[in-house]
């Protein structure tokens, strides 16, 4: 299906907006090791570090606390988000297009996009993954398509390919019934 087929999805628009779990958010100040506790016990692989009106200053992941935190062998205990976050990420508005957001995120490589309100406030973070079950039915239509195009563009093969194992399957009955 072409982008000019498709009717712009807001994000707003997806299931997993209004079904996700409220984002870990932590102001600033907070200790990795306090994010990094909250992380294991809910399963989550970031938090938001947000200011007292829950706008977003920054997030942390997984990949953040390996390589600032543990890489440079500096003390969870001790070492506030601050020090190690991705500071002013990109953020999108639950109005956006998922489409938009999608290639943004593949071209820009990153793999969390925090979604906030009108006043900057964090509603929901979206993966990479939330975007799958949205381009999936995409993929299997164009795979079909090549597949459907490939087989049509190569007949004569696949009669040639045809011919020869009827005749082994004949064969193979014939001789075997001697």
């Amino acid at each position: 299906m072409a982008d000019s087929d498709r009717r712009a999805m807001m994000l707003k628009d997806r299931p997993e907006y209004n079904s996700k779990p409220r984002p870990l958010t932590f102001q600033a100040d907070a200790t990795v090791a306090e994010a990094v506790k909250a992380m294991t016990d809910k399963g989550y692989g970031s938090v938001v570090v947000v200011d007292a009106d829950e706008k977003v200053e920054g997030i942390v992941t997984e990949r953040d606390v390996m390589r600032k935190l543990v890489n440079e062998k500096m003390d969870a205990a001790k070492t506030p988000l601050s020090q190690i976050m991705t500071a002013n990420p990109r953020v999108a508005k639950d109005t956006d297009d998922v489409l938009d957001w999608l290639r943004i995120m593949s071209n820009d490589r990153f793999r969390r996009l925090p979604v906030v309100d009108d006043e900057g406030r964090i509603k929901v973070v979206f993966t990479q993954g939330d975007f799958v079950s949205y381009t999936w039915p995409d993929l299997m239509y164009q795979a079909g398509q090549m597949a459907k195009a490939s087989v049509l563009k190569n007949w004569h093969l696949w009669l040639i390919g045809g011919g020869v194992a009827l005749y082994s399957i004949i064969m193979v009955i014939v001789v075997g019934s001697m």
